[in-house]
Formats: C-alpha cells, sequence, structure tokens
C-alpha cells in the first residue's frame, strides 16, 4: 500500500482540479444567465433551494438507495453551495 501511496495522492490532486474546474465552468455559466435577470435575495435563495432538492432527487433515482439519502444531500447542498457563493460574489462585483 505504501508503495501506492504517491500515485493514489496524485490521483486525488489530479480529481481535485477537475473537480474545481468543473464547479467554476458551472458558476461561469449560472452567472452568464441570471445576470440583468432582476432576481431578489429571495428569488435566489429560493433557485439554489430549488436546484439542491432536484439534485438530491435526481441522485437518488439514480442510486435507487434510501440509506444514503442524507448524504447525498450533503453532498448535493456542499456542491450548490460552492457554486452559489462563485455566483453570488460575481454578481455582486457588478
Amino acid at each position: 500500500m505504501a508503495a501506492r501511496l504517491p500515485e493514489l495522492i496524485r490521483r486525488a490532486r489530479r480529481l481535485a482540479r477537475e473537480r474545481d474546474r468543473l464547479l467554476a465552468d458551472l458558476a461561469r455559466e449560472w452567472t452568464s444567465a441570471l445576470r440583468g435577470q432582476g432576481l431578489t435575495r429571495r428569488d435566489l435563495d429560493e433557485l439554489w433551494a430549488g436546484l439542491t432538492e432536484e439534485a438530491v432527487r435526481r441522485l437518488r433515482a439514480r442510486l435507487a438507495e434510501g440509506g444514503r439519502s442524507e448524504a447525498l444531500r450533503m453532498e448535493a447542498q456542499e456542491v450548490i453551495a460552492r457554486v452559489r457563493e462563485r455566483v453570488e460574489a460575481e454578481l455582486a462585483a457588478e
């Protein structure tokens, strides 16, 4: 196992970079779509809540495992929170 450790570390770093790139791309797309829409704070809160619920619903349907629901919800919330943070920072900068 110790011999594989450097390989596993490289793989983890590569996957983290890919995840960060995908989140940045997604945030850019959402920023572009929301720019100039005149959405209120409440509108945005509802948008992000709806996106989280939809993500959880889709993940549940894909995995068909009820036992992992809370883990799926937490993961979806984390991803959407990261995208939300980037989008709202960009929109606020305008």
